[in-house]
């Protein structure tokens, strides 16, 4: 074999294995930045989630400690917040959505309470949605 060809075949092949190596970098580079938009993308979308049950449920639970429930599609919002978060959520956030949506049921089957009695119960008593927060704040951390 002429020296020629293999000196020529030598520098094909080294400017091939090059191309292919900014080829393969490029390739690397585009998919970790796609999978970085799609995790933010992700994690923005629990949030949003989690704020929207967050309202929904303290605005239940603010009318279930003064008023009865009269009309049962109240809870229509809240189930299906809790229903969405099935799909996304860990189980842990779950749990507490559920705990929550329960204690707000609770909570309407319970006699009416005025203001004055609502203001000597403890911190504790009234944040419902303290330990539903927690476990988010744990999910998104993850």
């Amino acid at each position: 074999m002429n020296t020629a060809y293999f000196s020529a075949f030598a520098a094909l092949a080294g400017s091939a294995i090059g191309a292919l190596g900014g080829v393969v970098t490029t390739w690397i580079t585009l998919n970790g930045q796609q999978r970085a938009r799609r995790i933010a993308r992700e994690m923005s979308r629990k949030e949003s989630l989690y704020a929207e049950f967050i309202q929904e449920s303290s605005k239940l639970y603010t009318d279930a400690l003064t008023h009865k429930l009269e009309d049962l599609s109240k809870l229509i919002p809240l189930y299906a917040l809790v229903s969405k978060l099935r799909l996304i959520a860990s189980d842990n956030v779950i749990v507490k959505a559920e705990e929550v949506m329960w204690r707000i049921i609770q909570t309407y089957e319970r006699p009416e309470e005025d203001v004055h009695t609502l203001v000597k119960r403890s911190q504790r008593d009234l944040d419902l949605v303290r330990p539903f927060s927690e476990a988010c704040r744990r999910d998104l951390d993850l």
